[in-house]
């Protein structure tokens, strides 16, 4: 019982130095605008994401900003392999709270049909997010993305939504081998949100080179 109980202290300091670790290179990485070792960050945001949580809170920081941290660094991560997928390979998923309360647009097996009523900013920029042979969807849930991964089978995808849903969504995407990149919507809600418009159309038109 003794060893068990010295192995047990020893696994939780262990744990509590990693976090530590994670939450000091996090911190430097955020303050200074670089990312210090990803590559062991990146794990370390899910491996002990739950006490780093708490850490951050204890030091009464802002919880989104780690969130939007972990989202900035899975993005820079994937950039290079993304740039290199070719266009028509490309899927975008949209959420369908940043259509209009007035949206006309049916609900098929495939997610809502955009009408290009101009009632919201995707019917302003779906004609040039479908241009060069990208796919687009606007989705309700994130089981319509997954259909619809394995039915055209993109070999990148670009996801929009809130800091939550785009953290989720790159978690999921990685547990399938897909490069993806998030884009966080500039409104929060469930009803007609909105977000940056150019710079989804930037991102999803990232070619090798660019920055």
């Amino acid at each position: 019982m003794l060893v068990l109980g010295y192995i047990v202290l020893v696994a939780v300091i262990l744990t509590l130095a990693y976090a530590l670790l994670i939450l000091v290179l996090t911190l430097v990485s955020m303050r200074r605008g670089r990312f210090y070792f990803p590559r062991l960050i990146k794990p370390g945001l899910i491996v002990v994401e739950g006490l780093l949580r708490s850490l951050w809170k204890a030091l009464r920081l802002d919880d989104r900003e780690l969130t939007s941290f972990a989202i900035r660094l899975r993005n820079q991560m994937n950039h290079d392999q993304f740039c290199a997928i070719p266009m028509d390979k490309r899927a975008i998923f949209l959420p369908q709270c940043l259509r209009s309360a007035d949206c006309p647009a049916d609900l098929t097996t495939e997610g809502l049909v955009c009408k290009r009523c101009m009632r919201c900013g995707i019917g302003k920029v779906i004609d040039h997010l479908e241009e060069d042979g990208r796919r687009v969807f606007i989705v309700p849930g994130s089981t319509f993305i997954k259909r619809m991964v394995k039915k055209y089978h993109p070999r990148a995808i670009v996801g929009v939504g809130c800091l939550l849903e785009v953290k989720e969504g790159l978690e999921m995407a990685e547990s399938i081998n897909m490069v993806a990149m998030g884009v966080v919507t500039s409104k929060d809600g469930c009803v007609e949100t909105d977000m940056e418009w150019d710079r989804l159309l930037e991102v999803v038109g990232l070619v090798p080179g660019t920055p």
